[in-house]
This record gives C-alpha cells, sequence and structure tokens, in this order.
C-alpha cells in the first residue's frame, strides 16, 4: 500500500475525529487492511505521527532565496502567518505537534531556511536557533485555538462575548469596563499583535548582539 495513501488517510482521521483518535488499528480499519502492513512503514505511533506532521508542514509553501531577499523582519512575519494559516486548516493535526519535535524532511527544511536568515542578519548562532523554535511554538499556539475553517470566532459567539464584558459591574471590575469596546480581540489580530511584540524583542537582542 503506497506511503502517500496511508498517511493521508491518517490526516483525514485526526482531521475528522481528533488527534486521540489516531492508532495503528483505528488506520488500518479505515485503510481496509490489517496493522502488519503499516507496521511495515512504521514502527510505532509516534512515526506515523512524525509522517503526518511533516506532510502538514509540506503545505508552507516558502523560498528561501525569496526569504532572504526580504530582510529578516519581512521573512519572520511571512513565515509566521504562513504557517499559521497552513496549521489553522488543520487544527486538530496541528496537536500533534505538542507530542513531538518534527524532525522530518519537510519540517527540517522549513527550519534551515528561516534559521539562515536569520544568520545572515546578523543573529548569533543561539539567539537565530531560539527565535524560530519561539516564534513555531508562538504559530503553533494559536493555530490549535483556531475554531472552524475560517480560524475567526463565529459572529453570535463573539457578540455574546462582547456583550458579556460590556456587562460587567463596573466597581468590581473597572479596568474591563474601561477596554469592553475593543474586546474580545479577534484571534488573527492578536496573533499579529503578538508577533509584533516578538519581532520588536529579537531585533533588540540583535542590536545588543
Amino acid at each position: 500500500m503506497p506511503l502517500e495513501r496511508i498517511v493521508a488517510t491518517a490526516l483525514r482521521i485526526v482531521e475528522e475525529e481528533g488527534s486521540d483518535a489516531l492508532s495503528m488499528r483505528t488506520l488500518a480499519q479505515r485503510l481496509g487492511s490489517g496493522t502488519a502492513t503499516l507496521y511495515r512503514h512504521f514502527d510505532n505511533r509516534a512515526a506515523l505521527v512524525a509522517h503526518v506532521v511533516d506532510r502538514m508542514f509540506g503545505s508552507v509553501e516558502l523560498n528561501g532565496d525569496e526569504l532572504l531577499a526580504l530582510g529578516w523582519e519581512r521573512a519572520l512575519r511571512t513565515v509566521a502567518h504562513t504557517m499559521f494559516d497552513a496549521l489553522a486548516r488543520h487544527s486538530n493535526a496541528a496537536r500533534l505537534l505538542v507530542e513531538q519535535v518534527p524532525l522530518g524532511p519537510n519540517a527540517m527544511a522549513l527550519r534551515e531556511r528561516c534559521v539562515a536568515v536569520l544568520l545572515d542578519s546578523g543573529f548569533p548562532p543561539r539567539v537565530a536557533a531560539y527565535a524560530y523554535a519561539t516564534v513555531a511554538r508562538y504559530v503553533l499556539g494559536f493555530a490549535v485555538q483556531v475554531n472552524g475553517h475560517a480560524g475567526a470566532e463565529q459572529p453570535d459567539d463573539a457578540a455574546r462575548t462582547a456583550a458579556v464584558f460590556q456587562s460587567v459591574d463596573p466597581d468590581l471590575f473597572p479596568a474591563t469596563v474601561t477596554v469592553a469596546g475593543v474586546m474580545p480581540v479577534p484571534i488573527e489580530d492578536e496573533f499579529s499583535f503578538g508577533l509584533e511584540l516578538l519581532i520588536g524583542g529579537l531585533a533588540h537582542l540583535r542590536d545588543e548582539a
């Protein structure tokens, strides 16, 4: 059985039923085969998860030369937003990243391109490594919180949440009342805001170095 079909089916299981639903037995049943077929490709579930995760990273299409030409700040924004869009499309599967550090060929290539940009821009090796790891974790944290295929909170839910903030007791929550008009913060806006804070902090570290 082709590896591509196995991994694609595993990804569908996770997207439809959640990351906890993925097991060798469940995958074999979905494929109409025995687990022995799967163990010819994967030593265990962790190896299967690694392939599923790397399939997601394969949808993050970024050219290394183009990133270098952007300069590190624009490149980092581009990488973060592109990763966020890719992982948010598979928010159930993105949870698999919590289980292990992605080391497949697609993930390694993405890490290589990003770290190369940072090194080329004057970041010391330790800071470049920490910077990529931090941005990647930041992106993952937001991606797994995305609800629905659009990534935005549904209008009715946002309206209900906003109403709660605006109706709190001003004596108990005066600060909340002051900012209630801009709450809840849309997840995309929160993501962009935090990313700019990260980039600003990295710029400071680079200047110090």
